[in-house]
């Protein structure tokens, strides 16, 4: 059966409307602040994308509004090229980044929420593109998708496939009877937690504008800041604190807020991702401030423990927010940071990464496979959190670890060949694969990406959107019956 073009078609362009809505926010920046150009390229790009996805919804009319797993998951891939395309537009044309090429990187960095960025002076860019780089953040974390999927019903769209096309992690949680209901509740927690961390920020001394814009880089997990210090240039604690804490929260599986709000106490502390993340990320900063301590990289207990709680919880939330630069630190606390990589937040956050779910479900394959050695006849079952694991699960968990590990070597073979040294390139690669931003040496969390070779920025984008949707949509565009007509 042939893939219904038309309903792809139809998706897309209300896709393109949504981006066109979103693109007007910055260019009321730009009005506010007196920044013609700036405001001119947003709203002309608005209204481009605008007309193209009016004319896109009333020309596609599909007979079947069924979206099928193929579909689902050529709409997911086409909706972040589409998007990062779209919101590289403005890029050029406000003369904030003249280049196609680091404008498409910088816009797919930050709808995929991965963070690495090519501009070297962050702090002459316009209000309006230092807002719509954050704001592309919060439309990715959470996912345009999910927002679409909240408005397909109206349209008589059923939006089942294109969630689990679009959601982060091997199970997909249903929160509500229809996945257009689940969609809005979860928009209503995120837009929550991001007025929560707003008005934080603001009593920290933050301005309004400071403040909005990192409660959207914070809360979408992408890490784009205001200043070319990032979060260090403010010199306080306490705002350091506040994204600390909101950078986990982000990378918790949204889930979990429902059932606190419904009082369900108990689905929370069995939780075991969600104890496992916090575990992690508890035991990774008390190991790094050690460290740090024991070192002298700090004299004082209190910014050991802020800088390691901090930068432990932006890598592990794929975050990217710096306070200082890690690279600095002894070779042992980089080695944990190294290791975190490959962690990553919970399934069903606006965090990237492997995901702690399946790093859970990885040592318990190995644990069954020892047994399975020791006892041959033995039938053992992966259990996570009391409850046993689909065989299918299993397999399917086990064929993403394998490929995100194989990737990442791929990619970091591809990117040596820009000249970059073996650990630059390995960390590119694993970097924007997991979504991260920052990574080490030439690439290291006061550095940017700017000096790769075009063709290198365009391969690493193209493994950031890889990255973001978990590997699978993508990769499956790439298999030859994909694209067969004769698949059913």
């Amino acid at each position: 059966m042939t893939l219904n073009g038309r309903l792809i078609g139809k998706i897309l362009s209300i896709i393109l409307l949504i981006v066109a809505a979103a693109l007007l926010l910055p260019g009321l920046f730009g009005v506010l602040y007196g920044e013609g150009k700036a405001a001119a390229a947003f709203f002309e790009t608005a209204a481009a994308a605008g007309i193209l996805g009016g004319l896109g919804t009333a020309f596609f009319r599909p007979e079947t509004k069924r979206i099928r797993i193929r579909e689902g998951l050529l709409i997911a891939t086409l909706t972040w090229l589409l998007a990062a395309t779209v919101g590289a537009v403005p890029f050029v044309l406000s003369g904030a980044i003249p280049s196609g090429v680091d404008a498409w990187f910088e816009a797919m960095s930050g709808i995929t929420t991965t963070g690495a960025t090519i501009i070297e002076d962050i702090e002459i860019l316009p209000h309006a593109v230092l807002f719509w780089r954050s704001l592309l953040h919060w439309l990715g974390g959470m996912g345009i998708l999910v927002f679409a999927i909240a408005l397909l019903p109206s349209l008589g769209i059923g939006g089942t496939q294109l969630m689990a096309a679009e959601s982060t992690g091997p199970t997909n949680d249903k929160l509500t009877a229809k996945q257009s209901n689940t969609a809005k509740l979860l928009y209503m927690i995120y837009g929550g937690l991001t007025a929560a961390e707003c008005l934080l920020l603001l009593a920290g001394g933050m301005s309004l504008f400071d403040a909005l814009n990192h409660a959207l880089s914070t809360m979408g997990t992408g890490g784009f800041s205001t200043y070319n210090a990032s979060i260090a240039a403010f010199n306080s604690p306490y705002i350091e604190w506040v994204i600390t804490l909101f950078m986990l929260l982000a990378g918790v599986r949204f889930p979990v807020y429902f059932y606190l709000i419904h009082r369900e106490s108990r689905k929370i502390r069995h939780d075991a991702e969600l104890l496992t993340y916090l575990s992690i990320w508890a035991g990774a900063t008390l190991l790094i401030f050690t460290i740090l301590l024991l070192s002298g990289t700090y004299v004082s207990s209190g910014d050991a423990v802020r800088h390691s709680a901090f930068q432990a919880a932006s890598i592990m939330s794929t975050t990217g927010f710096g306070i200082g630069d890690y690279e600095v630190w002894p070779t042992a606390a980089r080695m944990i940071i190294f290791a975190l990589f490959f962690v990553g937040g919970s399934a069903g956050s606006t965090a990237g990464g492997v995901k702690v779910i399946r790093v859970i479900a990885f040592f318990k394959i190995i644990r069954r496979g020892l047994t399975e050695k020791i006892h041959p006849n033995a039938v053992v079952s992966i259990r996570i959190g009391g409850q046993p694991m689909a065989e299918e699960t299993v397999g399917v968990i086990s064929t993403f670890l394998f490929l995100y590990f194989g990737l990442c070597l791929f990619g970091g073979f591809v990117v040596s060949f820009s000249g970059a040294s073996l650990l630059t390139s390995l960390a590119a690669s694993m970097s924007c694969l997991g979504n991260i931003g920052p990574g080490f040496e030439a690439i290291g969390p006061v550095c940017t990406y700017a000096f790769f070779p075009a063709w290198t920025k365009l391969f690493l984008a193209f493994f950031m959107l890889v990255g973001r949707l978990e590997l699978m949509p993508v990769m499956t565009l790439f298999l030859p019956n994909f694209w067969n007509p004769n698949r059913a």
